[in-house]
């Protein structure tokens, strides 16, 4: 996707590659630790119950394919055909609709929707993140609840008149995020070292938002905050936090 193309209001988010696919499952990278992956999948499973599990942007099948192994029936939807079908190779019993998670609805009814690592702000415009709770609101039974994982927005803690912030710096791969505060929108560029020595250059565009914001854009869909915790282990929520996981519960007269 090309930088014009991506501050364009009617592109719902980055469309990830074939290239992007092939590198997402690497050895050793911190999100695929089993001990994070066993703590987030027990949450999960514990507010699915006995009901279905839909998962949105479910990509390779990181969280869906230990949480399908601890019993859950996961589905999915991905935007990206290049993650879908590393998705199928990896796993030929997880169903995955092709489409925006904005706005393509799967056949059935779930009892917990969910959407992990930062995914929510993939949606580069406040009207789209709505309309993702909209859909979330849609598939799920009375009851049922919207789980998101989602970083706090790093700008609080940057000094006035800077807007650029680094976020990894390695001889492999180096990190900045820069913001526009009065749109939202960032773009995180990565500077990947190649086997040659060059580094190569890729962004990533993304609308980053706050909890409370993330509140109303429930409450506009018919969900209901349950709870906000700092982690999977469900840590305390407070002011220091630089990440949270919410659940928001869809009303049982609904």
């Amino acid at each position: 996707m090309s930088d014009d193309a991506a501050r364009d209001d009617a592109v719902p988010s980055d469309k990830w590659t074939k290239a992007h696919a092939d590198r997402y499952d690497v050895e050793g990278d911190p999100m695929f630790d089993p001990e994070l992956l066993a703590v987030t999948t027990a949450f999960l499973a514990e507010r699915a119950g006995d009901g279905r599990a839909l998962e949105f942007a479910i990509g390779t099948g990181r969280v869906a394919i230990p949480l399908q192994a601890r019993g859950v029936d996961v589905t999915g939807i991905e935007y990206a055909e290049p993650m879908a079908e590393r998705l199928r190779e990896k796993s030929s019993t997880i169903p995955v609709v092709i489409g925006d998670m904005a706005t393509t609805k799967v056949e059935g009814e779930f009892s917990l929707v969910y959407l992990v690592f930062n995914t929510i702000e993939n949606l580069y415009t406040q009207d789209a993140q709505v309309e993702c709770f909209r859909n979330a609101a849609r598939h799920l039974v009375p009851g049922g609840r919207f789980v998101v994982e989602v970083e706090v927005p790093a700008v609080r803690r940057m000094p006035p008149g800077n807007d650029a912030a680094v976020f990894d710096v390695t001889a492999e791969h180096v990190g900045l995020d820069t913001y526009d505060f009065v749109t939202q929108r960032a773009t995180s560029h990565h500077y990947v070292r190649q086997d040659d020595g060059r580094y190569e250059y890729g962004p990533h565009h993304f609308r980053y938002v706050w909890p409370s914001e993330l509140d109303l854009m429930a409450r506009i869909a018919g969900l209901r905050l349950e709870s906000r915790h700092a982690d999977w282990i469900g840590s305390p929520f407070t002011s220091e936090s630089d990440s949270h996981v919410s659940v928001w519960r869809k009303d049982a007269g609904d």
